[in-house]
C-alpha cells in the first residue's frame, strides 16, 4: 500500500532558479517571456508531479513573489499560456497552495 504522506522532492532553491529568468517579464508584463524562463517553467512542471511537490513549488513561488513587490499578477497568471506549458497549479500570489492536489 502506498504511503499517502509523500514527502516533497522539490526544493525552494530549485523553484527560484527555475523562475529567475522570468523576473524581467513578470515585473514588466511586456512582450514574451524569454526562452530560459519558459524552459525553467517546463522543468518546474516536470519536477512537481506529486501533490506534495506541487504544494512546495506553489509555496516557494509565492514566497519568491512576495520578495518582488512589483510583479504583475496578470503577467504571472498568463506565463504558462505564453510559454505554451500547462502547469499543475495556478501561478498567482493569491493561490491557496494547500488546495492543490
Amino acid at each position: 500500500m502506498a504511503n499517502p504522506r509523500v514527502e516533497a522532492t522539490v526544493t525552494c532553491p530549485q523553484v527560484t532558479s527555475a523562475l529567475a529568468p522570468c523576473l524581467a517579464y513578470l515585473t514588466t508584463g511586456a512582450g514574451a517571456p524569454p526562452p530560459l524562463c519558459c524552459s525553467g517553467l517546463g522543468n518546474l512542471q516536470k519536477m512537481a508531479q506529486s501533490a506534495a511537490d506541487k504544494q512546495v513549488a506553489c509555496n516557494c513561488a509565492k514566497d519568491a513573489a512576495a520578495r518582488v513587490p512589483n510583479i504583475k499578477e496578470d503577467a504571472a497568471a498568463s506565463l504558462p499560456a505564453k510559454c505554451n506549458i500547462q502547469v499543475n497549479f495556478p501561478i498567482s500570489k493569491n493561490t491557496n497552495c494547500q488546495d492543490i492536489h
